[in-house]
């Protein structure tokens, strides 16, 4: 069984693939590890009896023309799962069970996988810390007073405690590549449009965007593989020739250019950081890539941009959570006062004040000098990135500004906690894709994570990238199993 979980996805399917273990053994397997792991605080639902069920059900009758034949999975409380209980790791959402099931989580079992259970994570997505959860924050399994970081941190603390052998995640800022990087671990971002946002609950329409969380870079183009499509049901979806991400993988980068933007050397980023951020340039040009000096100039105002557009959308999406139709609903005086008192007790501290912020942001007299101006500066933002891939393949940047932080730390400050998103948001508001690889460890010992950002549906180029970086890294890191029973 201990064999069983240290496979990589790869390695898993084509082990059942060749009847060498089968999927009712995976799935006990990672089973008896998660009941073995409560103290991470990673499941807020566990489907552990319906995923041996299953197990058995496709052992019986297996079918290996799938993707991920028998495959157990864990995946965020943010995406609607049938007849399973999805929160959102709120309390207004703690009764809601969706009689329908997202666009990307049908993608997965319709390649052979089965649901192990739903996911901690930020309170509708909304933290870089899985703090803000009704249920509690998440551990990290690198250390036990370490944040996984967020907001799909249930996420990365399962798979790098290896609860799950692959999960996904929801990116509106950083949230799957920040949480990547602090524990070690893949995190994708696809473009803007890649995969269908049908059936994830929404915290910002025009940045959320559904991505893989993997073991290695190869993992993770095949998981993109099974969760990109085109979708009728999502307005936003782009329907474009998608590629076999896994089977195009290719460690040859030579000639590629890759841009170092001088905007990302922010005041305070610690020496560790940048010595990262040189090994990385050291590992591309031994790959027989080109470095080459950009300038990113509205790169300083994404932040702010962000911290406006964000909330302001926060605050038109969660605007149907008001008692009356399904969720939470606390008892009023009358309508007004059970929308009230719904609202104020069913959300947490950080979506109130976001929803705050947005409503601010977008009332009359203030809508054109916070809402609007940040819109043109996205454009703007969106237009640096635009004129840089002129001349350069993808860019180069670190996925975080340090490593993770202790739980606690900085829940009682949002601006600082905000500012652990500096170097991913401006990725979402430009709508690109981005991946972020561990490459290398702190003098604590705690992972640090690279980023490769590319042009629009370019996934491929940044996954070849990713992957011929992974390759001369070698990054080797596993924790320990303190928090096993």
């Amino acid at each position: 069984m201990s064999d069983i979980i240290n496979l990589n996805l790869f390695e898993l399917v084509s082990n059942i693939k060749d009847k060498k273990v089968s999927s009712n053994e995976v799935t006990n397997a990672y089973i008896e590890r998660s009941k073995k792991s409560k103290h991470l605080n990673s499941y807020n639902e566990e489907t552990f009896d319906d995923a041996l069920k299953k197990s058995k059900e496709f052992d019986s009758k297996p079918n290996f023309s799938k993707k991920l034949p028998g495959v157990p999975i864990a995946v965020k409380d943010l995406f609607c799962t049938k007849n399973v209980k999805t929160t959102a790791s709120s309390k207004i959402l703690n009764n809601f069970i969706p009689t329908y099931e997202s666009t990307v989580t049908q993608n997965l079992w319709n390649e052979g996988a089965i649901l192990l259970g739903k996911l901690n994570c930020d309170e509708f997505a909304m933290g870089s810390s899985n703090e803000t959860s009704y249920f509690g924050n998440v551990v990290s399994p690198i250390d036990k007073n370490l944040v996984p970081g967020g907001s799909s941190g249930g996420s990365a603390s399962a798979l790098a405690a290896k609860l799950t052998p692959t999960t996904i995640g929801t990116d509106t800022g950083g949230s799957i590549r920040q949480p990547a990087s602090f524990t070690g671990t893949v995190g994708l971002k696809p473009t803007y449009g890649s995969c269908s946002r049908y059936g994830i609950v929404a915290f910002a329409s025009s940045l959320d965007q559904a991505g893989p969380m993997t073991k290695n870079v190869k993992d993770s183009a095949l998981m993109l593989e099974v969760m990109s499509s085109f979708d009728n049901k999502d307005s936003t979806s782009i329907d474009f020739k998608r590629p076999s991400y896994s089977k195009d993988l290719s460690i040859d980068i030579k000639g590629k250019k890759i841009g170092i933007p001088k905007e990302y050397r922010v005041d305070g980023m610690s020496e560790e950081i940048e010595k990262l951020w040189e090994d990385g340039k050291n590992y591309l040009k031994n790959c027989g890539a080109e470095i080459l000096d950009i300038s990113l100039p509205h790169t300083k105002f994404a932040l702010p941009t962000y911290y406006i557009v964000a909330p302001a959308e926060a605050s038109s999406n969660l605007a149907r959570y008001d008692g009356v139709k399904y969720g939470f609903r606390t008892e009023g005086k009358n309508l007004i006062d059970m929308y009230e008192k719904t609202r104020s007790e069913g959300f947490g501290e950080e979506v109130k004040r976001r929803i705050m912020i947005g409503t601010y942001v977008l009332s009359s007299g203030y809508y054109d000098a916070y809402y609007l101006k940040a819109q043109k500066v996205r454009r703007l933002i969106k237009n640096d990135f635009n004129d840089a891939f002129q001349i350069v393949d993808a860019i180069l940047t670190p996925s975080t500004p340090s490593s993770a932080f202790k739980i606690g730390e900085k829940l009682n400050d949002p601006v600082s906690m905000y500012l652990n998103d500096i170097f991913t948001v401006p990725v979402n508001l430009a709508g690109l894709p981005g991946i972020s690889i561990p490459a290398g460890l702190d003098r604590k010992g705690y992972p640090l994570g690279l980023q490769i950002i590319g042009k629009p549906f370019d996934e491929q180029n940044i996954l070849n990238i990713a992957y011929s970086m992974e390759d001369k890294i070698n990054f080797k890191f596993d924790a320990k199993d303190w928090w096993m029973k």
